[in-house]
């Protein structure tokens, strides 16, 4: 009698394959032979490439000039100097402050910090691939019910019509209990997947030089802001200075004006204009100050608040008279920017192998092995087991030029990468030029101003007495008042343009992302108020509210599972 619960296929034994792994691994072979020949790869090209298609990459070539414009200056030197803490020439506490609070608390670094993050963990996924591509574990229990008509057939009539005799034997209801494993892996025969690696490592790289690059920003940018906040400082001081000479120059025409004395109706008047032209000149000058302010409070990453009185009363940052720029050539190494482009090409470079190994067969091994039984004590016993493996091949012949295309378009952004590379060569050395031409020249302007307001304090003390004297109408003495405001707001300008074409070129130089391997700590100089321990990330919630620093975020990042060691900073 026949038992339709599957008993009887528990007797028979698993029966491997007969068909010879060589004649398997023949058959893998002439796929890969005709796939060459249609690729049009040559085996030396292969095997010189790691066996992988596509190109290995090569930094590409950049225009870069053997020196600086303004070499032959003293004040440029071509030595190299430390240029991690480069803030600390200007011998500046409250600047060093400033420098820590933002490296610490600075919002878009810190979102720069998330996107290193990002890569490494798409780097992780992808280093994944290369390894089998699906492993998976299934199981199940089913009560089945089998249709008597199928089983039956031309007997289902008596069945059905109740007849005797009608009516065999039938175990129409069973059970099935399954566990299964399964494993697929496309073997990178064509280096598909270690070019993908290939990409990703660069991608990952190229992120961590994004995050030097907002570094290198955001420090110029804190920098230049406390520069001009300490200009206009001066200037407001320059200005109440002139304001009060002013004053007391408006009270001797006044008492020249009560005494009727010689046209003192009309120096009086214009006495009381070049003071109220002074003093319209602060109003303005103020409101600059506090836009300079709150932009200090967003690099550090808390809301405007007023900090013209934590910051104290200070002068100028003083630059030195020197500048070692290094060579041109050092840009290439030490611009974040110019890495990060450089690297950006390397993964189009990886990813044009990705599609260009879309031309061949993809030769994958596929097998599960498992148990079978209708009831659950048979599980797992030998009767019970079930398996199958074998190597699979897939070719997308008929594609319609779809991976010709794909190949064209990755070769087409590949240049386009390179291309933006050159660019920014170009563009770093033109900032560090800019740089060194307003650094030298504004040295040369402080100069001058530096003569003509000494100048013109002489002069104004001589037509003062002369006016006190009744020599001179008080038109003279007005016309050179107003110069000497004009003087001295250029002077406090020209000073700060001398601090900050020094920034420029640090900043164009490549300098000060060391701080996040070598760290910083705030001396006291400078403390934010209360809303800088307000500020809350998404994930605050795990750590108890603490806002994580980014030393910590980025050591997370760089010494984290999967990868064995940090990316490499060359």
């Amino acid at each position: 009698m026949k038992d339709f619960s599957g008993a009887t296929l528990a007797n028979q034994e698993f029966q491997p394959s007969h068909v010879s792994p060589y004649a398997w691994l023949g058959r893998v072979c002439f796929v890969v032979l005709i796939a060459w020949l249609s690729g049009c790869t040559s085996v030396s090209g292969f095997v010189r490439n790691g066996f992988k298609v596509g190109p290995n990459f090569q930094t590409p070539p950049a225009s870069v000039a053997p020196r600086w414009i303004d070499a032959a200056d003293m004040r440029v030197r071509s030595e190299t100097d430390d240029l991690s803490q480069w803030w600390k020439v200007f011998d500046d506490p409250v600047l060093d402050d400033l420098i820590c609070h933002a490296y610490r608390q600075n919002l878009t670094l810190r979102e720069a910090g998330f996107r290193v993050m990002e890569a490494r963990a798409e780097y992780g996924v992808v280093v994944g691939g290369f390894f089998p591509q699906s492993q998976t574990i299934s199981g199940g229990y089913n009560r089945n019910a089998t249709s008597i008509a199928q089983l039956l057939g031309g007997s289902f009539g008596s069945f059905a019509s109740g007849s005797p005799g009608g009516a065999p034997n039938i175990r129409r209801f069973f059970n099935q209990n399954t566990m299964n494993f399964g494993l697929a892996w496309e073997l990178d025969f064509w280096g598909r997947f270690r070019r993908a690696i290939e990409a990703s490592s660069a991608d990952l790289d190229a992120s961590v030089d994004n995050y030097d690059d907002v570094l290198v920003t955001l420090l110029g940018d804190v920098a230049a802001n406390y520069v001009q906040f300490r200009v206009l400082e001066k200037q407001i001081e320059y200005l109440n200075e002139n304001a009060n000479v002013q004053r007391k120059t408006l009270k001797i025409t006044k008492a020249r004006f009560d005494a009727g004395a010689k046209d003192s109706e009309i120096d009086y008047p214009q006495g009381k204009t070049t003071l109220a032209q002074t003093l319209a000149q602060i109003p303005p000058t103020e409101a600059r100050l506090r836009i300079r302010t709150n932009r200090i409070c967003v690099l550090l990453g808390i809301p405007p608040e007023e900090l013209q009185q934590r910051l104290k009363k200070a002068t100028i940052p003083n630059a030195p008279k020197q500048v070692a720029s290094g060579i041109p050539a050092d840009l290439l190494r030490r611009r974040p920017d110019v890495r990060r482009a450089e690297r950006i090409a390397a993964a189009e470079s990886a990813r044009i192998g990705v599609a260009q190994a879309q031309l061949y067969p993809h030769i994958s091994i596929n097998g599960t092995f498992g148990w079978q039984a209708p009831l659950l004590k048979q599980m797992f016993t030998p009767p019970a087991f079930q398996g199958n493996y074998g190597p699979s091949i897939q070719w997308d012949v008929l594609n319609y030029g779809r991976n010709l295309n794909k190949i064209r378009f990755q070769k087409a952004r590949f240049e386009a990468v390179v291309t933006t590379y050159q660019n920014k060569v170009l563009i770093a050395a033109e900032e560090v030029e800019n740089g060194l031409i307003a650094f030298t020249k504004s040295q040369e302007q402080v100069q001058h101003l530096i003569e003509s307001v000494r100048e013109a304090k002489k002069a104004r003390d001589v037509l003062a007495n002369q006016l006190v004297a009744g020599k001179i109408d008080f038109n003279r003495l007005a016309v050179l008042e107003l110069s000497l405001v004009q003087q001295q707001n250029l002077l406090a300008q020209a000073q700060g343009d001398v601090a900050l074409g020094l920034v420029q070129v640090y900043r164009a130089l490549g300098g000060g992302w060391q701080i996040r391997e070598k760290g910083c700590e705030p001396s006291g100089a400078f403390r934010p108020g209360s809303a800088a321990s307000d500020v809350e990330s998404p994930t605050s919630a795990n750590n108890g509210g603490l806002v994580e620093s980014q030393p910590a975020a980025l050591n997370r990042v760089r010494f984290g599972a999967p990868l064995a060691a940090p990316p490499a900073r060359n």
